[in-house]
């Protein structure tokens, strides 16, 4: 492991101040991803800036309704709290579908947003990847892409996002606050991570030295009746294969409105908002949930070995959207 300058910051204008703008250096929270990426060698930050200490480990009511969620609540805490079940549920239970309870118990809702791809040829530095080295290639569109996207991706990269707090997040219209450098702004969740494009290696929008504060939950009442689905080959410790965060607003027997964000198919978690608008004014059936699936997975293009999340797409949503309008579909 490349030697490195450590810092602990006790405030957030200390800790933007230590970081400054450089590229080398990165802020530690929970560090479940970085210290791993370091120790393989894909991370080698000159400069850490320790902010376990900065306080934003609240989760706070908004004055209009919502949740204002700092940057350092632990996943563990944030999965348990009574407000995010109540109003939140898909939030919760994507968290819970996340990881083990050790790492949710040390995990940050910030560096859950920054965690990067679990594609074998990303953290294995014998082989070529564009994300981890621009312009040398992509390894996993040959190779064993089992795991990788079938929406969004380039010829320079084609792997896929891991978060499933994320994909929750997309579905919920999050709002990530931010502090850097050049002062505070907003970036909605959607416009928060990139697709791979030409800069695969550039997996989000913050600016040099910018440092996560809070996520903000507006009040919705769709997202009171919502849901997270997870499809995986085994039941723990294990990321997705697809996954659909789903919710439903019933007027009647019609759906007055629909959430759908996926997740382990692209690059970014993938909201689907042409199949949110088909399924308004629709009864909630297996066939208008087929519908939906049908356009949200429109121009998808599978590899070797992964065409099959094709159609694992497609069933995941009809499921997550079945099972949570009760099961009548």
């Amino acid at each position: 492991m490349k030697t490195f300058e450590y810092s602990r910051a006790h405030d957030v204008t200390d800790a933007v101040h230590r970081h400054g703008s450089s590229e080398d250096a990165k802020y530690l929270g929970g560090g479940t991803n970085l210290i791993d990426l370091m120790k393989y060698g894909v991370e080698s930050p000159s400069r850490l800036v320790d902010i376990t200490h900065v306080p934003l480990t609240k989760i706070s009511p908004l004055p209009g309704g919502g949740l204002r969620i700092g940057a350092l609540v632990r996943n563990s805490d944030l999965a348990a709290d009574p407000r995010v079940v109540r109003d939140y549920p898909a939030l919760s239970q994507a968290i819970l579908n996340g990881a083990s309870p050790q790492l949710r118990n040390m995990a940050t809702t910030g560096g859950n947003l920054m965690q990067r791809t679990r594609c074998y040829y990303f953290y294995d530095t014998a082989f070529a990847c564009n994300k981890r080295k621009p312009g040398s290639g992509c390894s996993a569109l040959e190779g064993i892409n089992r795991i990788h996207a079938i929406l969004g991706q380039s010829q320079n990269c084609i792997a896929v996002n891991p978060s499933d707090m994320s994909v929750a997040m997309a579905a919920l219209d999050a709002v990530v606050h931010v502090e850097g450098p050049d002062g505070k702004r907003e970036i909605p969740i959607l416009e928060f991570h990139r697709l791979p494009g030409d800069t695969p290696n550039i997996d989000t929008n913050l600016r040099p030295g910018e440092l996560i504060t809070f996520v903000d939950l507006p009040p919705s009442l769709v997202a009171r009746h919502s849901a997270y689905l997870k499809v995986r080959d085994r039941n723990s410790y294990a990321f997705a294969l697809t996954s659909a965060a789903v919710a439903l607003q019933m007027d009647g027997g019609k759906i007055r409105s629909a959430r759908l964000a996926l997740g382990g198919v692209a690059h970014k978690p993938w909201r689907a908002k042409e199949a949110e608008a088909l399924l308004v004014g629709k009864p909630a059936t297996g066939e208008s949930f087929q519908s939906a699936a049908e356009v949200a997975l429109q121009g998808a293009q599978g590899y070797k070995y992964n065409t099959f999340k094709i159609e694992l797409a497609k069933r995941t949503i009809v499921r997550a959207f079945s099972d949570l309008a009760g099961g009548a579909a």
